[in-house]
């Protein structure tokens, strides 16, 4: 504080900063490594597992959508948040991060139907990222196209 009891702006960063949790980047980053090392070596587990009766591009792609359907399941059940508190970016990067990202909204807008809620709000996160997706690919196949591939 100032000598006249006067909040200032350096006197607050001072106060938050000593006030605020410290964490730690190393632990933080090797939970991280390991949640989502853990995650994709599940996916790489079902895509073995896929693979004895698939080809393993299909193998590859029933792997995505059973972690996806998994992840929103545990999002469901509220486990997922769990999860990433404790994992934080481990569980964000992987196909799982983009599920609950899709399922959290719809999840917590419910209570304002299926129209305005769910259908709405689930798209909040999703919907960028597809319509990124779309666009770029759309792209890439005109390229293609023009220049040869």
């Amino acid at each position: 504080m100032a000598m006249n009891g006067e909040i200032t702006r350096d006197n607050y960063k001072a106060y938050v900063f000593e006030k605020m949790p410290k964490s730690s980047h190393w632990k933080n980053m090797i939970w991280a490594f390991l949640i989502g090392g853990t995650i994709c070596a599940i996916g790489q587990g079902f895509i073995f597992l896929y693979s004895i009766w698939f080809s393993t591009q299909d193998a590859s792609v029933l792997a995505s959508a059973t972690l996806v359907f998994i992840a929103a399941m545990l999002t469901g059940f509220g486990v997922y948040d769990k999860i990433g508190r404790f994992a934080g970016a481990g569980s964000t990067i992987p196909i799982t991060g983009f599920s609950n990202a899709v399922v959290s909204p719809a999840l917590e807008f419910r209570a304002e139907g299926y129209i305005y809620g769910v259908g709405a709000k689930m798209f909040l996160v999703a919907g960028p990222v597809i319509v990124n997706g779309v666009t770029v690919s759309v792209i890439i196949a005109l390229l293609t196209l023009l220049f040869g591939g």
